[in-house]
């Protein structure tokens, strides 16, 4: 019997991150099990060759999904920036599979799944690309300041923006799921009208939650962020500005 008090939350990691970048999220809400998934090339899979195809990705790493959540509870999967991409590419693998109780997606800090940069890192030299990848991100990683640190995360993190930026949708079906678009007010990467270009990936109502913050808002906004997911997708009351597009 499906346990309808409690969410799963798959979360597919944004560009350079590693699943310890979500470990505290499970201490953050009681209804959300968080469930980050872990891919080549960072942390415990370091030695990994890392993916530079979205498509590849999502289908070797489907397994991994499969065996970590929970058949018992309702599930959503959640990705940011890149994440988004892969959400999307796995959502349409999650729902295909039986006896999984798949309600949602819920995408952050990305256009629609059609829409490439203009500007584009991939192929500039380190110093280029560092500096286009913070100008995307909207902030300075410390660790690529280090000398040392930057040589070590470059490969990964070449790797993640190639797949980001030479990413194309794999399939032309809908879903039929709501998808809920996630967004800093301030992003001046992706805006609230490239955000809404999801509204045409699903035959089912699509919402857009914006707070307060630039690109990368959920690093300080944790917490409210997954409040947020816990209440649209049990459909409790919200504060925060929610509108819903009907297709």
């Amino acid at each position: 019997m499906a346990n309808e008090n409690r969410l799963t939350l798959v979360v597919m990691p944004f560009a350079g991150s590693g699943a310890s970048v979500f470990n505290e999220w499970n201490q953050l809400n009681n209804n959300i099990d968080v469930v980050a998934i872990q891919l080549p090339g960072r942390e415990k899979r370091f030695i990994e060759t890392p993916y530079t195809d979205v498509k590849t990705a999502v289908d070797l790493e489907l397994q991994q999904v499969l065996d970590a959540i929970d058949p018992n509870q309702p599930i959503a999967i959640f990705g940011h920036s890149l994440g988004a991409v892969l959400a999307y590419e796995m959502v349409h693998l999650l729902v295909k599979q039986p006896g999984l109780d798949v309600r949602s997606l819920y995408v952050s800090g990305s256009p629609g799944p059609r829409t490439q940069r203009t500007k584009r890192a991939t192929g500039l030299n380190d110093d280029d690309f560092v500096k286009c990848v913070e100008e995307f991100a909207g902030y300075s990683h410390v660790a690529l300041k280090d000398p040392n640190m930057r040589e070590l995360l470059l490969p990964l993190l070449r790797a993640d923006v190639e797949m980001h930026e030479n990413y194309k949708p794999s399939r032309d079906i809908k879903l039929n799921i709501p998808i809920y678009t996630l967004r800093g007010d301030q992003d001046t990467l992706v805006s609230a009208e490239m955000a809404d270009q999801w509204k045409d990936a699903t035959t089912a109502p699509k919402h857009c939650i914006e707070f307060s913050g630039g690109h990368m808002y959920l690093v300080e906004q944790a917490a409210e962020m997954l409040q947020e997911i816990e209440k649209t997708f049990f459909k409790t009351p919200s504060n925060i500005n929610t509108v819903e597009y009907s297709l």
